[in-house]
């Protein structure tokens, strides 16, 4: 395998060295969504007479070019990194759940997000950033879930791992980066991006929820109904609707449109001798795009105002980690409340108070390790995103690029 790809029992150690204006793999999440379309590429037709529903892999490599660049990684073959998304995106970071005929489903902000959240894996590389392996089996989202009473979180599978009845979920060693946590209130709200909590919480919270899943098959569609209706109610404090989904006539924006949910969902067929127009080798992506971007300007935003707009996600993020860490020890104490009031004799209750000290005592000392090294990352990205703003514009040079 070649260097820097990921390497999942590795992925698992917090990273916090800088190059360039770029930085480690973490974290990540634009300040809010979408991308630009790069206007040296062609555009893909908007004609819907052209959009059968029977497709090879080709149409991923035209459809998905505009967007970002295509690389022919080994051992992957030819994966896709989305250009433009702004302050440490990550995959099924920018949208919102739905609960349709297929289960929870993913309902992407991006203007691409029909492909890659329903299609293929999502993988990490150390100087590539995100990066999305096609794949020919359409799901309504192709994550596993984690959750408690306080929590919810999703992580999209990684390449190499195919869906099959009866999976253990246990077994499948999801980098801790690829979590996505939330407080579990927020879990219905149309944009979850502003309550994504920042990824040094992730260790604590792997810690402190358990695997909800529940991904079949029905009538050849995959299902993936993760944590179930009751539970996401309780802890939502509302009722989940049921929406029916619809194949779009056309790519483009997933629309929800009354009670239905509307999205392009071709037939792929493999086609091995189908590749990219336009696309780098493993050398090439490495020396344009390493190492991994953590200010990499939404929508070609200019630089100072996005790098105001980094200053206020980091200025977010510090609010989300304290004001949850707060909650946490809250909850801890009310459990320890509630328990002693359920034993009468006064040795039970020391106990009691006893075990819920050591337990207090080691989530706060959790708080501090996540308090340093998210202070650790605004600080070295503070300074990445000051160099990259003082820096003298580069001067035009064009891409080596294959073409076939």
């Amino acid at each position: 395998m070649k260097k820097g790809l990921w390497i999942i029992p590795l992925i698992l150690v917090i990273t916090t060295g800088c190059a360039g204006y770029f930085s480690s793999p973490e974290v990540g999440y634009p300040p809010g969504g979408g991308s630009s379309i790069d206007p040296s590429v062609q555009q893909y037709s908007r004609s819907p007479q052209q959009y059968d529903r029977n497709q090879d892999t080709s149409y991923f490599y035209d459809r998905l070019s505009p967007y970002g660049d295509w690389i022919d990684l080994n051992p992957y073959g030819y994966v896709w990194v989305p250009r433009h998304m702004g302050y440490r995106w990550r995959p099924y970071s920018d949208g919102q759940w739905v609960w349709t005929d297929d289960g929870w489903t993913w309902i992407a902000n991006e203007e691409w997000g029909d492909i890659p959240f329903h299609y293929g894996r999502w993988g990490w590389d150390n100087d590539l950033g995100w990066f999305w392996v096609p794949g020919t089996v359409w799901g309504p989202a192709w994550v596993s879930w984690r959750s408690n009473d306080q929590y919810m979180g999703w992580a999209p599978f990684p390449p190499g791992v195919e869906f099959r009845a009866g999976m253990n979920f246990n077994s499948l060693n999801i980098p801790l980066n690829f979590w996505v946590f939330i407080q579990g209130p927020h879990f219905q709200d149309q944009n979850l991006n502003p309550y994504i909590l920042p990824f040094e919480r992730n260790q604590t919270l792997v810690n402190y929820t358990s695997l909800h899943n529940n991904m079949y098959t029905r009538n050849n569609r995959i299902i993936n109904e993760g944590m179930g209706l009751a539970e996401v109610g309780r802890i939502t404090g509302r009722a989940v609707p049921t929406y029916g989904l619809q194949n779009a006539q056309q790519p483009g924006r997933t629309r929800v449109v009354g009670q239905q949910v509307q999205i392009f969902q071709p037939t792929i067929r493999q086609n091995a001798a189908a590749k990219p127009k336009v696309f780098l080798n493993t050398a090439q992506a490495r020396q344009a795009l390493a190492p991994a971007k953590i200010f990499d300007p939404r929508g070609q935003q200019n630089i100072t105002t996005e790098a105001a707009a980094v200053q206020k996600r980091q200025i977010e993020e510090k609010r989300l980690l304290e004001t949850s860490q707060a909650q946490e020890i809250k909850n801890m104490q009310q459990q320890r409340d509630a328990e002693a009031r359920r034993v009468s004799n006064a040795p039970a209750k020391a106990k009691v108070t006893r075990d819920y000290a050591a337990k207090i005592s080691d989530l706060q000392k959790s708080h501090v390790v996540e308090t340093q090294q998210m202070t650790v990352r605004h600080n070295n990205d503070t300074a990445q995103v000051k160099k990259a703003t003082q820096a003298p514009p580069p001067p035009a040079k064009k891409k080596k690029i294959n073409q076939e």
